[in-house]
């Protein structure tokens, strides 16, 4: 949908005139004409923000129909065979250190002998789920695009 349409419609909407939405957003009657004609281009940040109060409406939502923010956050990339098996020695390795005196930190002031199941899983599953969020943000950030799919 044009910005234009989306501001029409919103004003429509909450069943106000073109003057009583430039009173309420401190935008002038002219402005938004010129606005829903299409006579104008995609308004400033700052304008947005007055029309986003003026319609009672989040700044976030205008933003994004103004094309100034993309609403759509791109699809982390997929993990390989490899790429668990890395995670798995990653996860056994923290585990292990975990489990001696002399590793890493304890988990709330016990090593991992002294929990019991339940938590001994759940550090597990958390540890396992950050590994491969972290592995997926890094394969996106540092993959060059000619070899993205």
């Amino acid at each position: 949908m044009k910005f234009s349409e989306y501001i029409t419609e919103k004003r429509k909407e909450r069943k106000l005139s073109i003057r009583q939405l430039a009173l309420y957003s401190e935008v002038s009657p002219g402005y938004i004409s010129q606005i829903e004609s299409e006579n104008r281009g995609t308004p400033t940040p700052d304008v947005l923000k007055k029309l986003a109060k003026g319609l009672k409406i989040p700044y976030q939502e205008l933003m994004e129909v103004a094309g100034y923010i993309d609403s759509e956050k791109p699809e982390l990339p997929e993990l390989t065979e490899k790429d668990e098996r890395d995670i798995a020695k990653d996860l056994e390795e923290m585990l292990n250190n975990l489990n001696s005196k002399d590793g890493y930190a304890a988990f709330d002031g016990r090593d991992i002998d002294e929990m019991d199941e339940e938590d001994r899983e759940l550090l597990k599953a958390s540890l396992e789920n950050s590994l491969r969020l972290a592995k997926r943000m890094a394969k996106q950030k540092f993959t060059p695009k000619k070899y993205r799919r």
